[in-house]
């Protein structure tokens, strides 16, 4: 067993299940003003799910909490959502990251993971993770990464399908690949770290969000918006 495969099985996963434990029972408050909030906005359930691919892209139940409305056609695109659907808590959780938390159950299960690559839908997995992007699929999904914080910083900004594909896109992948190589005990305390000093960036309007310093390790051709 090499020193990945040992820290993710054993070390990674007593972290997730301690720190998600304590999570669930510090969060329960938000779960439920959060819960009241989406009914008291839009008709519909509460939790919002989905397919999606995780370690070995073995398929589950991705839980989220709902922030759009349900929708009357097809999403906009594969890579970016549909947020014109978005009702007014939708936006604000969503912003927040709120929307995510259900996840925290995802992980108590053993599908995910606090830190790890975001889990694909089913339908585009091996769109992205082929090629020598494959071994990104060989670990366990996460709520929080490198990438992740890449594209709620700077995927977020844009609107339009294709030039989210070309210029966050291939970033994101370089990013997922390097944690693969780079997962370890304090890099993930780090990012979870850096996730919550970005969502409170966010909150307080920050214009100054940190820059990934992931950036400078991977090679990527990357276009102007």
């Amino acid at each position: 067993m090499n020193r990945h495969s040992f820290y993710e099985r054993f070390v990674k996963r007593c972290f997730d299940v301690l720190l998600c434990g304590l999570a669930l029972i510090v969060l329960s408050p938000v779960f439920l003003l959060t819960a009241l909030a989406i009914k008291l906005s839009s008709p519909g359930p509460v939790f919002y799910y989905s397919m999606r691919l995780g370690k070995d892209k073995v398929p589950f139940r991705f839980y989220k909490f709902r922030s759009m409305h349900p929708p009357k056609g097809n999403d906009k695109g594969l890579c970016i959502a549909d947020a014109d659907r978005a009702f007014p808590v939708g936006r604000v959780i969503r912003r927040l990251k709120i929307d995510e938390l259900p996840q925290l159950i995802n992980v108590i299960q053993g599908r995910m993971s606090i830190v790890g690559p975001r889990p694909m839908a089913a339908n585009s997995v091996d769109n992205f993770y082929s090629g020598r992007y494959e071994v990104v699929s060989s670990i366990r999904p996460g709520l929080t990464s490198a990438a992740s914080l890449y594209d709620y910083t700077v995927g977020d900004t844009y609107s339009d399908e294709k030039a989210y594909r070309e210029n966050v896109v291939p970033v994101k992948l370089e990013m997922e690949l390097l944690y693969v190589k780079k997962q370890s005990f304090p890099y993930d305390v780090s990012l979870v770290w850096r996730t919550i000093v970005t969502i409170v960036l966010v909150l307080f309007h920050s214009k100054n969000l940190p820059v990934q310093p992931e950036l400078k390790e991977i090679s990527v051709k990357r276009h102007d918006k």
